[in-house]
């Protein structure tokens, strides 16, 4: 094998990278020849200033196919024959995961795939870059030469600047159509039903405004870095003090978890890795929009490689911030460009920030429709707490949709109904009308006990996390917290929030519960809710990996500063404190040893203790079934988690669209498992309470209680529905039923229940 040549600096980085992408860009759009020949002349341009034997052009074709284009340096009679697929070849793959290779002796690699009709055997280096444009690859610059080397950083960084400009030339002049390389077809009129994934729940109808289009880049190449660099840090202090004003405007509690995740997003737009980057890329000889966009495309294409659900929400965090600095880089407020908006629109977007879907008015925006986005990211937080519905994962949206159409979002289901037809619409305004009538008679009833016909009292509680509503535990009908998520405040930071920043958020909802019971659960982060500062690394299957109560006690000193924070917000006051994930009794007696041990701290320094403390565990992993009597003689209390409990009995992922409807919550192995639960929790005199999604349907709230559950837990806008269910029940002759039904081996008894239900006037709508 021959020896790998190193590059002299003064050959292999290119002299003059400005005088180089203005070659580029005059080969583009200069002169009168056709596509063709403009790409000839491109590639001799760019193997002349890189002193290479090969410059050579792929684009891709629909299908994820990429055809050699235009090369200097191969065989002629290969362009337009030699085709691969992407993640086929050396080019294949760098189409495929959006990142650049360079290679001394590229036919060592196991990814290189020889194409006889090319040549290519003379040549013994190779470096790739991949053309992107709207987070697409639309194509690939491969450069090689006869001499085994290996090309610097200096000269890649040219060559990604180089291949940005041909992107963008090559999308304006409509060498490449983006409709055409996507598979996707222009919107229609014709109606269309649409599945994504449910990111905050309710239904909206209304008119689609999209959300405000991309910066058009018309300069490409600058004149002078020098002004440029200037005009990139005046438009960051214009971002950065927009981005303080939008925190301000907001209207969210100073130290609130909320706030917390605009706070993080403003630092993100300081970060320096971010600002060096581009400031790279202007010394290359880009404009200051142009450096923007090329990392932006860069970034998203290297990050989204990443499964972590940290990592992919500070990607989408990243491109709203570009997007606002390409708007202050023109000298327009981002504001400006959402327009005058119509009295009620539904928002159609690629993705969103947080701060970007503040800027909407509320009281216009009925729901937000997006091709990303995932149930954890800040923007889907936002929009919870706003009770907007948001529907994300939806393939191809933007080319389904244009603004003006009517659409309907039913966020519950996670279906979009585009240019609806009468009956849908029709359907649409009913269900909207029938809430809003439920909302008023539920309010109505907030005073009335939640007892049924047989005078049963059921406690109805609060799911609740982040921010307390002081409105909400406020309520009559409302007795306290059933399950208060302490793990968001984690996943909304970028570091491990501080003991005295736990305690705050803690503190706050203790006071804001003014007497009434809030159980907090000690931390259920890993699995799908990942935090930067805790390397859980890859797992086959994260939802029974190392997660909660795991995470707890092999981080220790974690889980006592939790604890501690807990014990000292709860000074004078009671403190209920939950454990997550609990699979043995040797886990739940070392969770209480480590609470003990910050109590007695707590005694020792001289801290008010709390007044009295209660200490339980979720039932959530089917092993505690057959320790029940053990596990009743140590705890306080026990609340039934659902969404584990049921994915682990069934061995089916929640998370999976092709399993997750294959059992139904109502199934008899579900009903006996319950029954089981409740007859431990009477015998040994638990408390007992259940804060599932189960909860939240009245039909399956119902069966609950049939069980003989009495304490559920569930979100503000379950509350009424569930209570309405309540009041209209008599116990008795659900509890015979039930029993009977126990008896039948089927799949699920939610039918039988639902006539059940209508037979006996039963209010489970």
């Amino acid at each position: 094998m021959a020896s790998i040549i190193p590059i002299d600096p003064a050959h292999s980085a290119i002299q003059a990278p400005i005088k180089l992408l203005r070659q580029v860009r005059d080969a583009m759009t200069t002169g009168s020849g056709t596509p063709q020949s403009r790409l000839d002349s491109l590639v001799r341009v760019i193997a002349d200033a890189m002193h290479a034997d090969v410059c050579s052009i792929y684009l891709t074709r629909p299908g994820d196919i990429l055809e050699l284009f235009a090369s200097h340096g191969l065989k002629q009679t290969a362009v337009h024959i030699t085709r691969l697929r992407f993640g086929e070849g050396l080019v294949g793959e760098v189409a495929s995961t959006g990142l650049d290779l360079n290679l001394a002796e590229p036919q060592a690699h196991p990814k290189f795939a020889y194409r006889p009709e090319t040549g290519e055997e003379l040549y013994h280096s190779f470096i790739g870059v991949p053309l992107l444009h709207s987070h697409k690859t639309i194509g690939v610059l491969v450069v090689q030469s006869k001499a085994p080397r290996t090309y610097t950083t200096d000269t890649a960084e040219v060559l990604h600047a180089v291949a940005m400009v041909i992107a963008e030339l090559a999308v304006g002049s409509k060498i490449v159509d983006l409709y055409d390389i996507s598979g996707g077809q222009n919107p229609t009129l014709q109606s269309q039903q649409v599945s994504g994934l449910t990111l905050a729940g309710g239904i909206a109808k209304a008119p689609i405004v999209l959300h405000r289009p991309k910066i058009e880049i018309t300069q490409l190449v600058s004149e002078s870095p020098e002004e440029e660099e200037i005009r990139l840090h005046g438009a960051l202090l214009e971002l950065q003090q927009s981005v303080d004003s939008l925190i301000d405007q907001s209207g969210l509690e100073e130290g609130s978890a909320h706030r917390e995740i605009l706070e993080s997003y403003r630092l993100f737009s300081q970060d320096r890795g971010w600002i060096d980057r581009i400031l790279e890329a202007i010394s290359t000889g880009l404009t200051a929009e142009a450096a923007v966009r090329k990392v932006q495309e860069e970034m998203h294409a290297r990050l989204s490689q990443i499964t972590s659900s940290y990592i992919q929400e500070r990607v989408h965090d990243l491109e709203d911030l570009s997007e606002r600095l390409l708007y202050h880089l023109q000298g327009v407020e981002p504001s400006a460009a959402l327009g005058v908006l119509p009295e009620a629109f539904i928002l159609v977007a690629n993705g969103l920030g947080p701060a970007e879907l503040l800027e909407y008015d509320a009281r216009r925006l009925k729901g937000v429709i997006m091709a990303e986005g995932s149930a954890t990211s800040h923007v889907a937080i936002i929009a919870r707490m706003m009770d907007i519905p948001m529907v994300g994962r939806v393939e191809n949206i933007l080319n389904l949709v244009t603004t003006g159409d009517l659409a309907v979002v039913q966020g519950d289901q996670g279906l979009i109904y585009i240019r609806p037809p009468e009956d849908v619409e029709s359907a649409a305004d009913t269900e909207i009308a029938a809430r809003a009538s439920q909302v008023a008679a539920y309010a109505a009833t907030r005073d009335l006990p939640s007892r049924t016909l047989d005078d049963v009292r059921v406690s109805l509680n609060l799911n609740l996390g982040l921010f307390v509503h002081a409105d909400h535990l406020a309520a009559a009908d409302v007795d306290g917290v059933g399950l208060f998520r302490t793990e968001l405040p984690y996943m909304a930071s970028r570091e491990l929030p501080s003991v005295g920043d736990q305690q705050k958020i803690y503190r706050d909802a203790i006071e804001k519960a003014k007497g009434k019971p809030v159980i907090f659960r000690s931390f259920d982060i890993g699995g799908d809710k990942q935090v930067p500062y805790i390397q859980v690394g890859d797992e086959e299957n994260p939802a029974m990996g190392w997660r909660a109560t795991r995470i707890g006690l092999d981080r220790p000193v974690i889980l006592r500063q939790q604890l501690r924070a807990l014990v000292g917000a709860a000074a004078g006051e009671q403190l209920s404190v939950m454990f997550p994930f609990i699979a043995e009794i040797a886990e739940f007696d070392a969770m209480k040893a480590l609470l003990n041990k910050e109590l007695a701290r707590a005694r020792d320094e001289g801290i008010t203790p709390p007044t009295d403390v209660r200490v339980g565990t979720m039932i959530e992993i089917p092993s505690l079934l057959f320790q029940l009597p053990e596990l009743m003689s140590r705890v306080d209390f026990v609340s039934i988690g659902s969404n584990d409990l049921f994915q682990f009995l069934f061995a089916c992922d929640r998370g999976s669209p092709r399993v997750s409807g294959r059992y139904d919550t109502l199934n008899p192995a579900v009903i006996r498992a319950i029954k089981s639960i409740v007859k431990a929790a009477d015998e040994y005199k638990v408390a007992l309470g259940f804060c599932g999604d189960m909860a939240t349907r009245p039909i399956d709230a119902m069966a609950l209680i049939g069980c003989g559950v009495r304490a559920l837990s569930m979100p503000p806008a379950a509350i009424g529905p569930v209570k309405a269910m309540v009041r209209s029940l008599n116990v008795r002759d659900l509890v015979h039923y039930l029993d009977y039904l126990c008896t039948e081996p089927a799949h699920s008894l939610r039918l039988p229940l639902e006539r059940f239900a209508k037979d006996h006037g039963v209010v489970v709508e």
